[in-house]
């Protein structure tokens, strides 16, 4: 009996916490997907109102944001690439989707799959793929960046924060 009794009051405990966060989303009006995006432009994004779609975090900074536009319109929001390539994996339509970063030199988005990317920034889930317009000695393309995501050579693996002296 008193098994029961904790196993409901942890459960009522969850149940709780998941209606404070979606109490807060809707209260908050936080956008998490965007339909419409029929041109599949970039959707200028205000911080503190837009919600990664990987994650769940809200996107505080838009340094290192991305944006997902498939071709009916619908937009997804990242504060980390790395997140969006993960995210995007699985997805039929990963290949023909608008995928738009915000560059770190221009501050403007830019077609994510023409810019080039750091491997050593620090980035909000600690990928470490910042993206910039202008290529830059030790950068890489979109293709290699997605391919070491995948493969998990990240800052977030600590063979590789070793490797690049980030530790």
């Amino acid at each position: 009996m008193k098994k029961i009794s904790s196993l409901f009051l942890v459960l009522v405990f969850v149940l709780l916490l998941i209606s404070v966060f979606f109490f807060l989303a809707s209260s908050k009006k936080m956008i998490v997907v965007q339909e419409g995006n029929s041109a599949q432009l970039p959707i200028e994004m205000e911080v503190g109102r837009f919600q990664d779609s990987d994650c769940g975090m809200v996107i505080d900074e838009l340094k290192d944001a991305s944006q997902v536009i498939s071709s009916s319109g619908k937009s997804w929001f990242f504060h980390d690439h790395g997140g969006m390539i993960k995210w995007l994996e699985d997805k039929e339509f990963k290949e023909s989707a608008k995928i738009w970063v915000m560059s770190r030199d221009t501050k403007e988005w830019t077609d994510a799959r023409e810019a080039f990317y750091s491997v050593s920034d620090d980035t909000p889930m600690g990928y470490g793929f910042g993206a910039y317009k202008k290529k830059s000695n030790g950068y890489i393309d979109f293709a290699t960046m997605r391919l070491r995501v995948l493969r998990g050579e990240t800052l977030r693996n600590p063979l590789i924060k070793k490797q690049l002296g980030k530790e």
